[in-house]
C-alpha cells in the first residue's frame, strides 16, 4: 500500500514539472517579444524626443537669423550639433526649412529641402554635409520686418514677420531582432528601419 501512494506521488510530482514546463516554453516567447518591442519603444522615444528637439532649436536659430546671408547653414548645424546619442545625426533623412502661417502649418512650395549627403559651402564657417535640393524659400526673401516697415527682406505676399519652421525626417534603425520578422515585420513596420519626422515653427525676430 505504502509503495503505491508513493509511486502516485512521484507520478504526480512528474505530471506538474512536465506541465510547468510546457507553460514555461508557452510563455517564454511571449515575455520576450514584450521585452524586445520595450527596449525597441525606448530607443524610438528617444530617437523623437531627440529630433523634437532639434527642430525646437533650428526654428529658434531661423527665427534669430532671419533673412541673413547662410541662415540655412546656422540652421543645418544647429539640428546635427542638437541631434545627439543615442540618436544619429547620420541617420537624418532630409531637413525642410519652410515659411508657416500663423498657426504654424507649413505652406506649400515654399520651403528648402536639404538631403543628407554631398557637401555645400556655407558663407560663414565650414561646409556642411547637406545638398540642397529645392530652394522655395530663398534666405534674402524673408521677412523679419515690422509691419509697415519698407525694406529688408519683405516682398509682396508678406504681411510682416515671417513664421519660419524646421522639419526633419530621421531613419530609425532596428535596434532588437524585431525588424526581422517575416511580411511586413513586427508592426508592420520591417526592412531596415522606419522613417520618423517632427517639425517646429517660431516667428521671426523683428530687426529694430
Amino acid at each position: 500500500m505504502t509503495n503505491r501512494r508513493d509511486g502516485s506521488r512521484r507520478r504526480g510530482r512528474r505530471r506538474e514539472a512536465g506541465q510547468t514546463l510546457v507553460e514555461f516554453a508557452l510563455v517564454f516567447p511571449l515575455f520576450l517579444l514584450l521585452l524586445l518591442a520595450v527596449i525597441e519603444f525606448t530607443f524610438v522615444f528617444s530617437g523623437m524626443l531627440g529630433i523634437s528637439y532639434a527642430t525646437r532649436d533650428g526654428a529658434l536659430i531661423a527665427a534669430e537669423a532671419g533673412n541673413a546671408d547662410g541662415a540655412d547653414c546656422l540652421i543645418l548645424r544647429t539640428v546635427d550639433d542638437a541631434v545627439g546619442a543615442p540618436a544619429d545625426d547620420n541617420r537624418i533623412e532630409s531637413i525642410v526649412i519652410y515659411r508657416a502661417d500663423r498657426n504654424g502649418v507649413e505652406m506649400p512650395g515654399v520651403s528648402n529641402t536639404w538631403v543628407r549627403g554631398g557637401s555645400t559651402a556655407c558663407a560663414t564657417g565650414s561646409p556642411v554635409p547637406y545638398t540642397r535640393t529645392t530652394n522655395g524659400y530663398p534666405e534674402e526673401s524673408r521677412c523679419n520686418i515690422v509691419a509697415g516697415d519698407v525694406g529688408g527682406g519683405c516682398e509682396a505676399g508678406h504681411d510682416g514677420l515671417d513664421t519660419i519652421g524646421v522639419r526633419i525626417t530621421y531613419i530609425h534603425r532596428w535596434v532588437t531582432p524585431l525588424g526581422g520578422f517575416p511580411g511586413p515585420g513586427f508592426g508592420g513596420q520591417g526592412g531596415s528601419g522606419f522613417t520618423l519626422s517632427q517639425s517646429n515653427s517660431m516667428r521671426m525676430e523683428p530687426i529694430l
